[in-house]
């Protein structure tokens, strides 16, 4: 049976997305727990990786070795790094890249992987079908948009640190894991998507804001989740 794969980094978005499944079964491996079960009639395995590149391609790997996975979706909260991003914008990933490698004394580009690139392509068939599903969500008050996804092993805090991986990558959004399960998904050969709420944006001041608003955004993305299986 095929499941799609959703890799979460913390509890809160684990919880916003499990709400949503039905006809829920536990499986235990290597010390991770795979929630399996259905949301829209969809048969779906969501597991959390936990925070860092380290953790979220460690667990992205046993969910592809354990499971028969047709996609793998990362789904959580990330901090803004577009000036026009606000809290409880999301921003559905077109490709990813990992801010903190660095290879460049070799030649190469800030961010390029041997053996991957300088970055990691999303799915295209899913990004049309996410896309058609934006288009399908009534009136709201928070933007979505296709963009970048920025990842490396920091919480960002500081102004120039934003402003620095903006202007390198052209970064819509930064967070600690969804590299790293595109770049497993990638040598895997499964088709890859983000889906990113802002939790925060970096003033020095966001371990806060990030506090105050992860279960909203992880709310956000779950309900866009549910839209897209629907």
């Amino acid at each position: 049976m095929k499941y799609i794969g959703i890799v979460v980094a913390m509890a809160e978005e684990r919880d916003a997305i499990q709400n949503l499944m039905e006809d829920i079964e536990i499986k235990e491996s290597s010390g991770l727990r795979f929630i399996i079960g259905k949301i829209q009639n969809r048969n779906v395995i969501l597991v959390t990786c936990g925070v860092g590149k380290v953790n979220a391609a460690r667990t992205t790997q046993v969910l592809i070795n354990k499971f028969d996975i047709s996609c793998i979706m990362n789904i959580g909260v990330a901090g803004a790094i577009q000036l026009f991003l606000d809290i409880g914008d999301v921003v559905i990933a077109k490709h990813v890249v990992q801010h903190d490698f660095d290879i460049t004394a070799f030649g190469h580009s800030k961010g390029y992987i041997t053996g991957v690139g300088d970055k990691i392509i999303c799915d295209r068939g899913l990004i049309d079908e996410f896309e058609e599903v934006i288009k399908s969500i009534p009136e709201r008050s928070y933007k979505i948009k296709v963009g970048i996804v920025a990842t490396g092993d920091i919480f960002c805090t500081e102004p120039w640190m934003k402003e620095k991986i903006n202007g390198k990558f052209n970064a819509d959004v930064v967070d600690m894991e969804c590299g790293a399960i595109a770049q497993v998904s990638y040598l895997e050969n499964i088709p890859f998507i983000a889906i990113k709420t802002v939790s925060d944006i970096p003033n020095n001041e966001n371990a806060r804001t990030f506090d105050e608003n992860i279960k909203l955004a992880s709310k956000r993305c779950a309900n866009i989740l549910s839209e897209y299986l629907r």
